[in-house]
């Protein structure tokens, strides 16, 4: 397995779960497991990734711009999940809030599987690619069973 083939699954279970959030109603135990679900996932992620594929796409010159970008937002999705810990599950905007949420990591999945992974390929050498999926797996398993 490649770097590029886990993070996709990964996406795939943060699409899902957002998919499953915006659905969820008012102040219910539904709504508060799955954003708690959404947001685990997402931290992990984002710690994970940015150890097995973005520290090695900074040191290339092909990469490192694209890498500098996804970090960023990164911490764009932090902060929307810091202001949705703010706000009651009950208020009406939590759900506007979450729906942005969903948009903003559906657009910066979709742009990690168009662009950056297809940059990423050409700058990573084949074994890099292997060995940099473990890290990241485990980097996973690590966080998720803390």
């Amino acid at each position: 397995m490649t770097i590029f083939e886990a993070l996709r699954k990964d996406h795939d279970i943060q699409r899902d779960l957002l998919a499953r959030l915006v659905e969820t109603h008012g102040n219910s135990d539904e709504r508060d497991s799955i954003y708690q679900q959404v947001r685990s996932e997402l931290q992990y992620h984002a710690a994970a990734e940015e150890r097995a594929l973005y520290i090695p796409m900074m040191s290339l010159d092909l990469t490192q711009e694209k890498a500098r970008h996804s970090v960023a937002e990164h911490h764009e999705i932090d902060e929307l999940l810091e202001l949705l810990d703010d706000i009651d599950y009950s208020a009406t905007h939590w759900l506007t809030h979450a729906k942005q949420l969903q948009e903003l990591v559906t657009h910066h999945l979709d742009e990690e599987e168009q662009e950056v992974f297809q940059l990423a390929g050409r700058g990573l050498q084949d074994n890099q690619k292997t060995s940099l999926a473990n890290e990241y797996q485990e980097e996973m398993q690590r966080q998720r069973s803390a």
